[in-house]
């Protein structure tokens, strides 16, 4: 096998985000800018040769490609094994379950996550650590230097592999293991929910559920769980066929983007329990009948059941949520004695906590939750641990969360999100938001407390990260964040969350667009919102 030095010159736009490197198909196939990555992570994180790696993706467009270039490049550098989902497949929270069970160096995970796909759409990759967890800003920091110098990368001459048969064999002196996708994830959540307990609720006559596969890579992981399993009836999983271009839809699980879910759960159709998750398997969405429970909302209450899962009785000790998550959590912590901590928006800032033992779930506002049994949010395991609770209680969804509320108040919390800003526009908001600090004074009828940039320090690893969104809190006890997001491909996107805690029981069932439209405007014109990111209307409400 001929290991082959090609000549390259480096892209300055290959700075990583909350979760790897996002760019549209058009951005990644150009020549040598997926190979110029691939090889600064070599470059960047020294230790490859000999090692075993995990690779696969969510099965958009051009993730069968690229596994084909990585297998290549990983060849070139001697890795010893790597182990591939069947035709690519793996879930993001089934990659960092292997990647823990076989205690492999890393993985590749080939993801735009909750990104549109197709030839036209986005394309991820992402690298996780030995611990199964994206890699932590001072690495991908490293592999960024590297992006911006590199001249040449390494690559095995060597036919395209098969990757749809379930087997073994060899590239050169790297080991080739395609494995069932699914297998090794169906060990790990059977080792934490008690499947008989949730066969009785999901097989059962009085129960019917939905879940929405949003034509990602969970497909197979719920047809298995839910379907051939538990019992629930065929059909049960909707749009369960992973797809490169996710069927056309948007793979995020929202009440926007999972309209056909959301629109039979508020049907007569009579459905119990709904769910879905996004392209690669991370966040999820839990609905009841004619019900919707926030993520923030969906975090608190698993914390405040946790005992409801045999599994985690005893075990827990603290739980963590991005800032920009409603305080809902925080509630729950002070209630049952638990450490609570408040992390930056992006997955990996759990990561460190969790390997410092100082938490057992967390969970973020954009439909993500997770435990400390991974390092990567797993919507499959979230929606289990919903199962679990209704199992164990005997209660509906609604029943569930507005007895949580009775007892805790409930945080009416909404996120306005601005997709695709001109970046000139974003950012120069962000800096006139910066030159008010002190000077606005009120927001519509809400007296400001304060108005500040929030920075952030690890207390595991005292890992500092600067200007992670800008908070104001009002006299009232509303609040509002204002972040630019790091998902994207292209552009900026301005998130706007709006908070507002009631305790009075009378005042606990209200819609909240109706609580925080008073809010959002007078913060809308304090700040000449529209105005200053020329958009009148917000892509997305949720």
């Amino acid at each position: 096998m001929e290991i082959k030095t090609i000549v390259t010159t480096p892209f300055q736009d290959q700075k990583t985000g909350t979760a790897g490197l996002r760019k549209k198909v058009s951005v990644f196939s150009q020549e040598n800018y997926l190979e110029n990555f691939i090889q600064s992570i070599f470059n960047a994180v020294p230790g490859f040769q000999g090692k075993t790696i995990v690779l696969g993706g969510d099965g958009r467009y051009y993730n069968a490609h690229a596994i084909q270039v990585i297998v290549k490049m990983a060849a070139a550098q001697k890795v010893g094994r790597i182990i591939i989902g069947q035709n690519g497949l793996f879930s993001t929270p089934a990659a960092s379950n292997l990647i823990i069970k076989r205690k492999a160096f890393g993985g590749f995970i080939l993801s735009a996550s909750h990104n549109p796909g197709g030839k036209n759409g986005d394309f991820g990759i992402k690298f996780d650590l030995s611990n199964g967890g994206g890699a932590p800003e001072a690495v991908t920091d490293r592999i960024y230097e590297e992006t911006k110098k590199i001249t040449s990368y390494q690559i095995a001459d060597t036919p395209d592999i098969d990757i749809s048969q379930i087997g073994e064999f060899s590239v050169g002196e790297t080991v080739i293991e395609i494995v069932d996708s699914v297998k090794d994830y169906v060990e790990f959540v059977k080792g934490i929910f008690d499947f008989d307990a949730l066969k009785g609720l999901v097989s059962s006559e009085n129960f019917k559920m939905r879940y929405d596969a949003m034509n990602g890579s969970t497909g197979p992981y719920a047809v298995r769980i839910f379907e051939e399993i538990l019992g629930a009836p065929k059909g049960t999983v909707l749009r369960g066929t992973p797809m490169e271009d996710f069927g056309g839809g948007h793979p995020d699980p929202n009440l926007t983007y999972a309209k056909e879910l959301v629109d039979l759960m508020y049907s007569d159709e009579g459905i119990d329990f709904g769910c879905a998750a996004d392209g690669d398997g991370d966040r999820n969405m839990i609905l009841g009948n004619h019900f919707f429970v926030t993520p923030s909302d969906s975090l608190a209450v698993i914390t405040a059941n946790y005992e409801k899962v045999p599994y985690y009785k005893g075990k827990v000790k603290g739980v963590a949520r991005s800032m920009p998550t409603s305080r809902a959590l925080d509630d729950v912590t002070a209630a049952l004695g638990l450490k609570a901590y408040e992390t930056p928006t992006g997955w990996k800032y759990f990561g460190s906590l969790m390997d410092a033992g100082l938490i057992s779930f967390c969970g973020e506002e954009s439909f993500g939750t997770g435990c400390s049994d991974l390092r990567e949010k797993d919507g499959i395991w979230a929606i289990l641990y919903w199962l679990s609770i209704l199992a164990a209680t005997g209660k509906t969804v609604q029943e569930v969360v507005q007895e949580h509320w009775r007892r805790y108040g409930r945080h009416y919390y909404l996120r306005y999100d601005y997709e695709t800003l001109e970046t000139e526009d974003a950012l120069n908001f962000m800096d006139y938001l910066r030159s008010q600090f002190g000077k606005i004074t009120r927001m519509g009828e809400e007296t400001v407390k304060s108005f500040e940039e929030w920075n952030y320090t690890d207390p595991a690893t005292g890992e500092v990260a600067l200007k992670q969104g800008i908070i104001v809190l009002f006299e009232s006890g509303s609040r509002i964040v204002f972040r630019l997001s790091g998902t994207g491909s292209s552009g900026k996107t301005l998130r706007i969350y709006l908070e507002k805690y009631e305790k009075e029981s009378s005042r606990l069932n209200k819609e909240p667009t109706e609580v925080i439209k008073p809010l959002f405007e007078g913060m809308a014109k304090a700040v000449s919102l529209s105005d200053r990111i020329n958009r009148e209307y917000p892509t997305v409400i949720t």
